[in-house]
């Protein structure tokens, strides 16, 4: 199943109290539309759902559906590390009116390869909805093997995987042994042209919150032969996606929004908000994004 080239892994906007902004929200999801954005994944690492109450995804999730409108697939993350607590909320989603889920891999508890396997087949028996695969090797520690995410590709519901190990011959196995119609998302912005040129799908994206339009180019360039460009485009991006990921994510990305004019207020603890030494490397980066003529 194909949600799109760029999904955009949504920020969650919050106010000057630290509490969900839904004014801000709904603004911020429209402009993403606007500028880029297939899809959304709503309340994924990026939208800190770390912090997040089991009753604010749940409330985001139900907002997300409303303002979206049908007009882009929005995909709920619903993967933690208690498969339980992971049936009931993606559960809560699907009456929710979502399109899809993520789940994440496991994290912290480090199951084994058949443990991730039972996880996520027991959590795709217990719902209607398509579901994302998230393989984060860096964050949960633990690694989804390709022969585990080819077995789990044979359940009629899971039909794609957002890969961010970097590891580019893993994810060329995935493509070539799952079916048809299975498809792969780079977890990072800057793998985005190397796993389009081995097969994948897309990007679930950050640094689209920023340069939805200009990846959006760039990939279609990829698509229509011109191959050329679309590398001289990813060599000028390539800065300002790495500039964005320079401290722990969300909060770069979540100053770029506010400079740039889209409010969506700073970040929860235990994330911190940029100093200015960091503050001002984001703004030089950013600034040269004047001068990418893509």
């Amino acid at each position: 199943m194909n949600f799109g080239k760029i999904l955009t892994a949504m920020v969650t906007p919050f106010d000057a109290s630290g509490e969900i902004d839904w004014i801000a929200t709904e603004n911020l999801i429209n402009y993403l539309i606007a500028n880029g954005t297939d899809g959304l994944v709503v309340s994924g690492t990026t939208g800190e759902s770390p912090t997040l109450s089991e009753q604010e995804k749940l409330d985001l999730f139900r907002f997300a559906v409303k303002v979206v409108d049908g007009r882009v697939p929005v995909i709920a993350g619903t993967g933690s590390y208690n498969t339980r607590d992971s049936i009931i909320l993606t559960k809560q989603a699907e009456n929710a009116g979502v399109d899809g889920i993520m789940l994440v891999t496991p994290y912290y508890n480090k199951p084994s390869q058949e443990g991730m396997y039972q996880h996520f087949k027991t959590i795709a028996e217990n719902t209607n909805l398509p579901i994302v695969l998230y393989n984060i090797p860096g964050r949960s520690v633990v690694n989804l093997l390709p022969e585990t995410v080819i077995r789990l590709s044979a359940i009629k519901n899971i039909v794609a995987i957002k890969e961010a190990s970097g590891n580019l011959d893993a994810m060329a196995e995935i493509i070539e042994k799952t079916p048809e119609g299975f498809s792969l998302y780079s977890g990072d912005d800057g793998l985005t042209l190397p796993i389009l040129s081995i097969g994948g799908t897309g990007v679930i994206s950050v640094a689209s919150h920023i340069i939805g339009n200009e990846m959006q180019a760039m990939i279609n360039k990829f698509l229509s032969g011109n191959l050329a460009q679309a590398a001289k485009d990813h060599r000028k991006l390539l800065p300002i996606m790495k500039v964005l990921f320079a401290t722990p994510n969300p909060t770069s990305v979540k100053a770029a929004l506010n400079s740039n004019g889209i409010p969506v207020g700073g970040v929860r603890l235990p994330m911190i908000p940029l100093n200015d030494e960091e503050l001002s490397t984001l703004h030089s980066v950013l600034n040269t994004l004047e001068e990418v003529n893509i």
